[in-house]
This record gives structure tokens, sequence and C-alpha cells, in this order.
């Protein structure tokens, strides 16, 4: 007597496979992916906006025996050169400085005989040189040399203000859901920049600074992530890089409007306005499925892709599929829970990740990577409204440059590998900064483009730090080791404002601190082991073991090239 067969378990039905019945990227996530660019937009008008609300301006000092009143006298009559210093490549008159004035006679002209050139004074009226452009700086006169770490502070501050966001925004998104933290982060971050374009004084200005950058800039991950929660694997790395063009297109489109509204209150409604009126749209997204299966919410989680499969033409899920869809997540969630006292505490693990020396040294390089990043990224954003020609084209190329480096990144790095991406666009951004302080530079539209080089190759750089630092920690470390490196990150985009400063010792201090640096960062990363088409470690003696070990992953793909930026 043969035995019966025995009936088969019934397969595990993953969210991924109920992705791909509702549809894998229809009209649903199209609608969705594109509303929330709108965050991304906002986030990059929030990290960039001082560049032009407290930007320094050019102005020298009023010579009130020679001209009429500040606001109407022209910035380089004739005789400029008599009454002041001039100095600087391109020659500009002293900010603050003038010749003393010899008494008129009967025939009174403004030449070289008006002036002693052996003394030296100081003013406090100001002619500018475009009285219609108008920031922090006229505005709540902070002019010269004494005021300019406050001018410098600003960015300063604005970067502490997301250093603060970090785990301000993971403690709100893991407590109240992601679409949540999004709404909260753009109304409450535009309606902050808004009340900041009518501060009376400096110190309301730089206090609004801090707090709207604790929100504004906390949208452009959340975004990010909900982005990413409806599409499938292979389309990721699609939508990752529409994020970083958008992103790119969006401070391109703060120049523009900074050509357009000179004066940073204007400017500021212009800009933040638009992030108000949005939250009706953004509040049409859906929450991220997998925050709500951590939340036992599978009923929301159906309800989601139910509305999914309708938008994009789908037959609704079957009901026994949804049934053991329920049951499977059910009994995983008690598992862990059941399991949870077992676990290794964080301490724990990182008690252990200390007793080993090479992976101690790859957190110490990956960090310093994020820190030279940050710093050379934003530090020649910030300096190119002070190359020669109009800041405002020169800000808006820069910003474009972003765009090849962040549609080609896939492809170089299955071309040539995560190491050698890393390495090259760092050792590539690093000469370019270098060469632009030798003679070239006075070649103006050659020092230009050493500028869009260099900018590219630290986008490129910046772009692949996100993939390449997901892939060489273990499972376990992996989301702690990248906030704790993204956090160092933030104080190079600390330093970066401060440059200014450090030009007043010399000249090209910035560029030879963002060249060395780069450089140094670019020969250091040839210690990191090749991840391309590893599996991705899941403990710590795998992750040590990465130098030697080649495992391609089980379908091919290549593992962590879609981490979140965060």
């Amino acid at each position: 007597m043969s035995k019966s067969p025995v009936p088969a378990a019934p397969d595990r039905v993953e969210l991924d496979d109920l992705l791909e019945e509702v549809g894998h990227f229809g009209p649903f996530q199209m609608w969705q992916c594109t509303l929330l660019l709108l965050p991304v937009i906002f986030t990059a008008f929030s990290n960039l906006c001082y560049v032009f609300t407290a930007g320094d301006l050019h102005y020298r000092c009023h010579v009130p025996a020679c001209e009429n009143a500040s606001s109407t006298a022209p910035y380089n009559p004739a005789w400029l050169r008599e009454a002041m210093p001039f100095g600087g490549k391109p020659e500009l008159p002293a900010k603050c400085e003038r010749y003393q004035t010899i008494p008129a006679t009967e025939n009174f002209v403004c030449d070289a005989a008006r002036f002693n050139q052996s003394v030296i004074e100081r003013c406090t009226e100001f002619v500018y040189a475009d009285p219609t452009e108008r920031t922090i700086v006229n505005d709540f006169n902070l002019t010269c040399e004494e005021n300019l770490w406050k001018v410098t502070l600003v960015g300063t501050v604005h970067s502490i203000g997301q250093f603060v966001s970090l785990a301000m925004s993971g403690i709100i998104s893991d407590r109240f859901g992601r679409r949540w933290t999004l709404l909260l982060c753009v109304g409450v971050g535009a309606v902050l920049a808004i009340i900041r374009s009518f501060a009376a004084s400096y110190g309301t200005f730089i206090s609004l600074e801090f707090v709207e950058a604790m929100f504004g800039s906390t949208s452009y991950t959340t975004a990010f992530i909900l982005s990413l929660e409806l599409v499938e694997p292979r389309l990721r790395v699609i939508v990752k890089s529409v994020i970083l063009v958008a992103y790119a297109l969006a401070e391109a489109v703060l120049g523009l409007l900074a050509m357009t509204f000179r004066d940073w209150r204007t400017l500021s409604i212009a800009l933040f306005v638009p992030g108000v009126l949005s939250i009706p749209l953004l509040y049409t997204t859906v929450e991220s499925v997998r925050w709500l299966l951590t939340k036992d919410r599978q009923s929301d989680v159906v309800n989601i892709l139910q509305r999914v499969a309708k938008a994009n033409g789908r037959p609704p899920l079957p009901q026994s599929t949804l049934d053991e869809f329920y049951q499977q997540q059910r009994a995983k969630l008690n598992a862990e829970q059941s399991d949870g006292g077992r676990r290794k505490t964080f301490l724990q693990l990182v008690g252990e990740t200390c007793q080993h020396r090479r992976l101690l040294l790859r957190i110490a390089n990956c960090a310093f990577c994020w820190f030279t990043n940050a710093m050379v990224y934003y530090g020649l954003t910030l300096n190119s409204v002070t190359l020669a020609g109009d800041k405002y084209s020169n800000f808006i190329f820069i910003t474009l440059a972003e765009i090849p480096p962040s549609l080609a990144i896939n492809f170089i790095l299955n071309r040539f590998g995560r190491r050698k991406t890393q390495c090259g666009s760092l050792l590539l951004s690093g000469l370019f900064c270098l060469l632009a302080l030798t003679a070239l530079k006075d070649i103006t539209w050659l020092n230009v483009s050493l500028f869009l080089m260099s900018k590219m190759a630290i986008s490129l750089s910046f772009s692949t730090l996100y993939i390449y630092t997901a892939e060489i920690f273990p499972t376990n470390l992996r989301q702690s080791f990248i906030s704790f490196c993204s956090m160092v990150g933030r104080f190079g985009s600390m330093l970066a404002p401060q440059m200014p400063l450090l030009q007043t010792l010399w000249a090209p201090l910035p560029m030879v601190l963002f060249g060395s640096v780069a450089v140094l960062s670019g020969i250091l990363i040839l210690e990191f082991p090749e991840t391309t088409g590893i599996t991705l470690p899941n403990t710590l003696e795998e992750a040590i073991e990465l130098h030697s070990r080649r495992k391609p992953s089980s379908d091919g793909v290549e593992k962590g090239s879609y981490a979140s930026p965060g």
C-alpha cells in the first residue's frame, strides 16, 4: 500500500511578493515618488539658503568730502583709487578703510592731493556695489572684519541644527511613523523659515536658523525611504538617481531665485511659502508599509496594497493570500519578542567591535572619509560665490555639476567597483582643488572649470560613500555605524562655512585644505575591502574577513546598493 504524499508546506508570503502582485511601478508608485520629490526640493532650499541670506557683499567706505549720501553714490567713481587702498584678486577697494581727507582748498577736486595716503582711517558708513541687494550684512550692520565671524557662524549653526536633527528625526519617525515625520518637518520647517524672514535682529535670526535646520533638513532621508518602499529592488537605484538629480536642480533653482529676488527677506518667502502649500498634497501620500509591519498593523498594510492594486489596474489581492500573510507576520513578531531577551545589546556589540583592530581602523577611516566629503562638498558650493564673475551664475553652474555623476554613478560603480571609484573621485577632487591654486587661477574660465570638475568629483565620491558605508559593516551594527559616520561628517559641514575666516589668514588656505584632505582620504580608502558583488556581512567576523572573501550574492544583485542617505 503506497503512502499518500505529504502536502507541501505553504510558501512564505513576503511583502515583496505582495508588492509584485499589485504592480512594480504603476501610476500609484509614480505619483507617490513624484510627490516625495517636493520634500527633497525644500531640503535643498533649507540646506543652502544661507549662502544668499547671509552672503557677504561688495561695499566700500563712504567719502563725505567727495560725494553725497551713501545711498545714491556710485560704487566706483573716477577718484576712488586716490581715496582708499585697493587689494585682492580681482582688485577691489578696501571695505572699511580710507585715506585721511585733507581740508579742501578754493580749487576743490578729489585727486591724490585731496588725501593723505600715509594715514588710513576706519569708516562706519558704506556705499554698496548693488544697492538693491540686501542680506543680513547690511540689514543687521554686520560689516567689516570684526563682524565676519557672525556672518560665517550662520552656516555653522545651520549644520549644528542638522546634526541635532539626525537624532530627533529618528526618534520621531520610529514613534509616529515616516509619513507624519515628513509632514511635521516640511510644515514646521517652512513656517519657521518664513518667520525668520521677519527677524528684526541678528540674535533672532541665528536662533531661527538653528531651529529651522532641525526640521527643514530632516525631510530628505524620510522622503527617500518612503520613495523606495513601494518600488521593486531593481528600480530603487533609478529612484535614487532621480532624487539626486532633483536635489541638484533644486539648488540651481535656488540660485535663479536669489538672482531674481535680491532682498533676503523676499527670497526666503519665495522659497518656503510653497512648502506650506505642499502639505495638502503630501498628506495624500501613504505610510511606510515596512514601518507599519513593525508596529503590528498588518491591516493598514493590506489597505495600502489594495489601494495600490486599484490605482495600478490590478485585481484585488486574494483573501487566502492575505490571511497567510497575517499569520506569518504575527508569528514573526511573536518570535522576535520572545527572542528579545537573548539578543545582545548595542553596547555588547560595540564592545566586541573594539576587540578587532582592523574593524576599528575601518570605522575611523570611514568617519574621516565622511568628514572629508562633507567639508569639500559644502566648501566648494559656498566658495563658488567668491569666484570671479557673477556669483549667481557660478553657484548655478557648480550645483548643476552634480547631475552627471548622479546619473553615471551606477554604471561607474559596476564598471570600476567601489574602492576604485571612491579613491579615484577623491583624488581627482583634491587634484583639481590644488590646481586651482596655480597660475591657472588667473584664467577666469579655467578657474571656474577646475571648480566644476572638483565639484563633480566630490559629488560622485559622496554618492558612492552612502553605498560603500552600508557594505563594509555587519548587519547588526550597520545602521549605527552609518549614523555615527554621518554625524562625524556633519563636523565637516560645520567647518566649511568658516572658510572665509581662514582666507583672512592666508587666501589660498581653504583650497589647500580641501585638496590635501581629499587626497589623503583617497589614499586611505585603499585600505577598504572591495565589496562589488559580495554578499553583505551579517556578523563582525564576516565584516573583518571582507578583505579575503569574495562571495557573490545568491540573486546576483549587488546588495547594499540601495542604501538610503542619512
